[in-house]
C-alpha cells in the first residue's frame, strides 16, 4: 500500500490533489476516517479529511479543539497517540466523544503529531469502530505504515506551500545533540544531567545554545525542530 501511495503523492502538485490522495487512503487503510490537518507559523490552516461536513462545522462552531483530548495530547507529545489511552473521564469530554461517535467518527483512533519548520504543526489521524482487540492488532501491525504516511503527506504539503521541501539545516554540537536527545526521550533535566555526567547548569547552557541555533521559542520547540531536521536519533 505504502509504495503505491508514495507514487501517487509524488505526482501531486496542488492542495486539492493532496486532498484527493489523503481521502483515497480510507479504503486501503481499512478505517472509518482519515484526517490530515496542518497549521503553519502564521496560523493558516489546511485540512484534508473524510469526516462529514456537518461534524466539521459542529466541531469548529463549538471550538471542540479546546477540550478534545486528542488535540491536547498531541500538542504536548512527540509520539503517536492511541485514543484509548487518553483521559476521557470529564463530563464535557464524554459528551464530546458521544457526539463524535454519533457523527460517525468512531470510538477508536490513532493520531500522529508532526512538527515542521517555522513552527508548523500538523496531525494525521485514522479512526475506526473496531473492537478493542481488533484495534490493538491493527495499530500494532500498521503503526509504522501510518507514521511514514503522515510524514510523507506533511512533506508534500510543505512542498506545495513553499515551492520546496528544503530547509536550512542547523549544525548542533555533540553535547547539544545529547542534551536535546535526553529531553526528547522524556528525561527530566536532573536525570539528563546525571546521565551525561554534567551539572544541571551546564546542561542548561547546552540547551539554550541549541535553542538559539534552532531559533526555537522554548525547549519543547527546540526538541521538535531538531527532530524534524533529523538531528536527533531516538
Amino acid at each position: 500500500m505504502l509504495e503505491s501511495f508514495i507514487d501517487k503523492l509524488q505526482r501531486v502538485e496542488t492542495l486539492e490533489e493532496l486532498n484527493d490522495v489523503v481521502v483515497s487512503l480510507r479504503d486501503p487503510l481499512d478505517v472509518e476516517h482519515v484526517v490530515y490537518h496542518s497549521v503553519n507559523s502564521t496560523g493558516e490552516q489546511y485540512a484534508a479529511l473524510t469526516y462529514t461536513q456537518e461534524w466539521v462545522h459542529r466541531y469548529l462552531e463549538q471550538d471542540y479543539a479546546r477540550i478534545d483530548p486528542v488535540v491536547q495530547a498531541c500538542v504536548r507529545r512527540f509520539h503517536p497517540v492511541d485514543w484509548k489511552r487518553l483521559d476521557w473521564s470529564g463530563k464535557a469530554v464524554r459528551n464530546f466523544m458521544t457526539e463524535a461517535i454519533d457523527s460517525g467518527v468512531g470510538h477508536q483512533g490513532f493520531s500522529v503529531p508532526i512538527r515542521g519548520p517555522s513552527g508548523q504543526f500538523a496531525l494525521f489521524t485514522v479512526s475506526s469502530a473496531d473492537k478493542d482487540e481488533q484495534w490493538a492488532t491493527y495499530t500494532t501491525e500498521r503503526s509504522r505504515e501510518l507514521i511514514l504516511a503522515s510524514h510523507y503527506i506533511n512533506q508534500k504539503a510543505l512542498e506545495i506551500e513553499r515551492g520546496s521541501d528544503q530547509m536550512e539545516i542547523v549544525s548542533l554540537s555533540p553535547r547539544e545533540t545529547d542534551a536535546l536527545t535526553m529531553l526528547a526521550l522524556g528525561y527530566s533535566r536532573a536525570q539528563a544531567a546525571d546521565g551525561l555526567s554534567i551539572s544541571e547548569h551546564t546542561l542548561r547552557v547546552y540547551i539554550e545554545s541549541a535553542r538559539f541555533k534552532l531559533a526555537a521559542m522554548n525547549t519543547t520547540h527546540a526538541v521538535a525542530r531538531a527532530m524534524n531536521q533529523g538531528l536527533l536519533i531516538l
